[in-house]
Order: structure tokens, then C-alpha cells, then sequence
């Protein structure tokens, strides 16, 4: 869900945008005081406060703010960035936990610096993403996940089948700060912009340790590499970085001599060739050097398909059966992984030692994962998968059912998987892929 830009601000960013595609060797240098005009400061209020989010190191939540007055608070961030006196707080850790049980670090900015950022957000977008490349696919206008796997799927489908199935360690936190400035720079000679971009990317860390005893880290700035995980600005900017990556492969000429083709989506890529793949793997991880990041050695393979298969995005690429036919062909479903870690969520959400809730509010529930889910699943073969999501979901519903009206036996009579699941309306995946598009087509 996105929020619509009021009409002064659309007339800006497209006014920005149509300049940068204009002169593609425009620098801009009257770019910070757009960032605190009154109108692209309130509308990214919006669009943090639709995105919800915990309060940073000052506490300070949506609420606190409407209490204060929402137009008072946006008139002192105003302020303090008109007469240049902000300064960012520290970002707040908190460790989310992985599927492979590792923990990956997420940073909440502050309300204010969220703000801020959203704001610079707004003005530099239109500008970067006239520079951004095709291949390129994470947080970007008109663009989605879906686009970069069906990317794949026709770089496959027109014979691409040596594939480097790429992976980076800690691209976010590896990015160097003196690289990413100059890719700035190549746009922005506004030296009040380019300044509060450097506050960002040197943000302090707090972190609460098991005692509840807090810690503050200046490592980005120490180290002088890493972008802030978790702020409105870190995704352009990593956009940004990884098009050094993307044109450089292009410009030295391994898109063409090896017929190989990268697909990127944030820090995930894959590269399609018809040539060596083992050469452009070697040869990505050169560039890869060069540019400061670092390659997961153990993760990163080269496969041929349809022999072998890979994953990108939550999808796996590779050898399918038909079950009308039984014939084997190449192509796209979802993963595994991603079925399994749905059907743990909807494990825990009818979990039979809770039996204190509604039915409509577990249904509702239910329904929310479901249908997020398949919206984004939706991509060639999915029978399988919807299938066998619905059979996890009736089992659970009825077992879960069975403790709250307690039924003590295994209750098939009552509660049937498939009757249970029409019922209550419980969303049904399988009941949903005569409206997928390419079963209309």
C-alpha cells in the first residue's frame, strides 16, 4: 500500500525526473531546500505513518506526535533543517530472527529521521531512478519482485540455462561510504544535501544487551562502510551502489560476450547465460572485489537447468512434472522453503493450547497470511503448493477446533478439512488460480 503524493509534490518530482532524463550529466545543486518544504515534509509523515513501525531511541511514537499535534512537530523539523541545525539519532537495534535460525539486524531510526529520510526520499527518487538500469527490479516505481522471477523465467525460457546463482554477505552493511558518495555525487552538487546524506550513513547503533543495559556503536562511521538497515533512504542507496555493479558488467562487455544477463533485486541476483557461466562467476566475483562486497563462497554455485535447479526470490527454478501428462519440463514454482515457513505461521495461529480466541478473529487471521501469500505466489505452477497449503490449513483448523469445542477424537465428522475451511470462509488457495492471470489467457 502506497500513499498518492498531493499535486505540488507529483509537480515537483516530475519536474525533477523529466530534468535528470533530459541531461543525464545534470548535477543538481538546489536540492535541500526542497527536502523541508511544508508539503514533502507532511506528505512523508504520511507515508511513515502508513507504514507503521516502533519507536526509535527517543520513544517517540505516531501517537505521542498526533497528541503533540502533527502540524506543530512537522513546523519544528522544518525548522531545524531550514537553519541546518538537525542532527540524526542513533538508529535502535533489534535482531529478527532468520528461518535458518541466525538473526539478521534491523535499525529503527527515530520518527524524526524517518521523516527526514522519506523526505530526501522524495526528492532524490525521481533523479536516481532515471539512472537506474532495467535490470534492476527492488523498490522501484512500476517495479516488483514478480517482474525480476518472470525476468528469469524468459532469460530460461530462451535458452539461458547456465546460471550463477549469486549470493552476498552483508551487502547492506558492506557498502563503502566513499564509492556510494561519488555515485551521489555524479548527480547532486548541492553540498547541504550531499552533508546530511554523510549524517545518515554514519547513524549510531543502540543496542540493549540480556540486562536491558544500552549500548551505543559508531561502527558505520569507524569503518566507513554500511548503510542504515531499516531507514526510508537505505533502499535508494543500495539501489544505487549495486547499478555500479550492474553497468560495469554491461560496459565491460560480459553481457555480450557471454550472452549473460543479470537480474538483481536488492543484494539477491542471479546471472543467465548461454555462455561459460563458470567464467562469469569468476568474473563477477573480480568485480565483486573491486567493489568492496564480499561473495558467500558457500552459497554462491554455478547450475545448469533443467539438470539442476535454484532458488530466487522465494521461487524455485528448475525440472517440473506434469500431472496431467507426467512429462517433465522446465519451470517456476514456489519454494520449499516459502511453503514450509507458511505453514509454520498458520502452525502457530491455530495453535490448540490457545483456544480463547473467536473463530471470525483466527479466520480473519488465516485469511490476512493466506491471500497476502498467494498474491505474491502466483506465478507458474502453484497446484502443488496451494494444495498443499489448504491441506495444512484444514488439518490445523480442525485440530485446533476440535480443543475448543473439546472434541476428543480426531473429530473428521465435525469439522471435515475442506467443508470446515467453506464455512467459516476460510480464504481456499486452490480456489483461486482460475483468476490467475495466465489462467485467463
Amino acid at each position: 500500500m502506497s500513499l498518492t503524493p498531493p499535486e505540488t509534490v507529483q509537480k515537483l518530482q516530475n519536474s525533477l525526473h523529466a530534468k535528470a532524463k533530459g541531461s543525464p550529466g545534470y548535477r543538481f545543486y538546489a536540492l535541500y531546500d526542497k527536502v523541508y518544504r511544508a508539503d514533502v515534509l507532511a506528505h512523508a509523515y504520511g507515508c511513515c505513518k502508513l507504514n507503521k513501525g516502533a519507536a526509535g531511541v527517543d520513544g517517540q511514537t505516531f501517537e505521542d506526535i498526533e497528541k503533540y499535534g502533527s502540524d506543530r512537530w512537522l513546523g519544528e523539523l522544518q525548522q531545524v533543517l531550514k537553519d541546518k541545525s538537525y542532527v540524526p539519532s542513533a538508529v535502535r537495534r533489534v535482531w529478527i530472527p532468520k528461518p535458518d535460525g541466525k538473526q539478521r539486524p534491523l535499525g529503527i531510526p527515530t520518527i524524526k529521521d524517518r521523516v527526514a529520510q522519506m523526505a530526501a526520499v522524495l526528492v532524490l527518487e525521481p533523479i536516481f531512478e532515471t539512472d537506474l538500469l532495467p535490470e534492476q527490479y527492488a523498490y522501484r516505481p512500476r517495479r516488483s519482485a514478480l517482474d525480476a522471477v518472470s525476468h528469469v523465467q524468459s532469460l530460461l525460457q530462451s535458452g539461458h540455462c547456465q546460471v550463477v546463482d549469486a549470493d552476498l554477505s552483508g551487502y547492506f552493511d558492506s557498502i563503502p561510504h566513499a564509492e556510494l558518495l561519488k555515485s551521489l555525487a555524479r548527480r547532486i552538487s548541492d553540498g547541504a544535501m550531499m552533508h546530511v546524506l554523510k549524517q545518515w550513513l554514519c547513524m549510531a547503533v543502540e543496542e540493549e544487551d540480556e540486562r536491558g543495559r544500552k549500548h551505543r556503536t559508531t561502527r558505520n562511521r569507524d569503518q566507513g562502510k554500511g548503510t542504515p538497515q531499516g531507514a526510508p533512504i537505505s533502499p535508494l542507496l543500495s539501489n544505487l551502489y549495486m547499478r555500479r555493479f550492474v553497468l560495469g558488467w554491461q560496459s565491460l562487455g560480459y553481457q555480450k560476450r557471454l550472452k549473460a544477463f543479470v537480474v538483481n533485486y536488492a543484494d539477491d541476483l542471479v546471472i543467465c547465460c548461454r555462455g561459460s557461466a563458470a567464467e562469469a562467476l569468476m568474473a563477477m566475483q573480480e568485480m565483486m572485489s573491486k567493489l568492496k562486497l564480499t561473495v558467500n563462497q558457500t552459497k554462491t554455485r554455478v547450475c545448469v537447468v533443467p539438470q539442476e535447479a535454484f532458488d530466487f526470490l522465494g521461487y524455485t527454478f528448475g525440472r517440473l512434472w506434469s500431472r496431467r501428462t507426467g512429462g517433465a519440463y522446465m519451470g517456476v514454482c514456489p519454494s520449499k522453503k516459502r511453503i514450509g515457513r507458511l505453514c509454520e505461521k498458520v502452525t502457530e495461529a491455530t495453535d490448540r493450547r490457545d483456544t480463547s480466541r473467536p473463530v471470525p478473529e483466527v479466520v480473519l487471521d488465516l485469511n490476512r497470511m493466506l491471500s497476502g501469500w498467494s498474491n505474491y505466489f502466483s506465478l507458474g505452477s502453484v497446484s502443488r503448493a496451494y494444495r498443499t497449503v489448504d491441506n495444512h490449513v484444514g488439518h490445523r483448523l480442525r485440530m485446533w477446533l476440535n480443543a475448543k469445542h473439546k472434541v476428543h477424537c480426531i473429530g473428521k465428522k465435525r469439522f471435515t478439512d475442506m467443508a470446515t475451511l467453506t464455512r467459516l470462509g476460510v480464504f481456499c488457495l486452490q480456489g483461486r488460480k482460475g483468476n490467475l492471470p495466465w489462467a485467463k489467457a
